[in-house]
């Protein structure tokens, strides 16, 4: 069940998916429109049935060009907080209960490296990453029984870099081979880390 903000990019995914022979669904939301939570999980369980792993992977850099700290308007931070914070903080409530109810299920919060470093612009940013990596550490140490994990995937070929960045530059990851080292990094990872693949 995949969640995105606008649905034509999710159909191109789905299609993907469902050629090489898996289920897959298409959801149409904004995490960070408080009505849209419990639409999405209650979505999401009709199409696959109770929800074993949720990925939270939903992020804004706010205003672009990033401004300084001191030139950003509190409503351009309080729609990042939003967005990467509030949102999948919702979201994690909304879907992990009925783990914790069931003793399993896992919870992966993407996030960076701007988390735990300051960089000049990444301000509003980087706070909402720090703020759900420590959230997410508090619900493992809250939760025994569900894993719960921060991932830094360090510099990626995504749009998002590039709005931030300009155009990619040589050697950044691709997705695709992020996305398969966290699979592989969650068969041995323990819950509450912060991990890099």
């Amino acid at each position: 069940a995949l969640v995105a903000r606008q649905r034509a990019p999710l159909d191109d995914v789905v299609a993907t998916i469902r050629a090489e022979g898996f289920e897959a669904h298409a959801l149409a939301h904004d995490v960070a429109d408080k009505e849209a939570i419990h639409r999405i999980a209650g979505e999401a369980a009709a199409r696959v049935g109770a929800i074993d792993l949720l990925i939270n992977n939903v992020s804004t850099l706010g205003p672009l060009p990033m401004p300084l700290l001191l030139d950003t308007a509190c409503e351009d931070l309080e729609r990042v907080l939003l967005t990467n914070v509030i949102g999948p903080f919702r979201l994690t409530k909304a879907v992990a209960g009925s783990m914790r109810a069931r003793n399993t299920g896992t919870v992966v919060s993407i996030s960076s490296d701007a988390a735990v470093e300051a960089y000049e612009r990444w301000g509003a940013y980087g706070a909402s990453k720090a703020a759900f990596d420590h959230l997410t550490r508090t619900f493992a140490a809250e939760n025994p029984t569900v894993r719960f994990f921060s991932v830094d995937p360090g510099e990626m070929d995504t749009r998002m870099h590039a709005d931030a960045l300009g155009p990619p530059q040589p050697g950044l990851a691709r997705p695709e081979d992020v996305a398969e080292r966290i699979v592989s990094l969650l068969s041995t990872a323990r819950s509450g880390e912060r991990v890099r693949p």
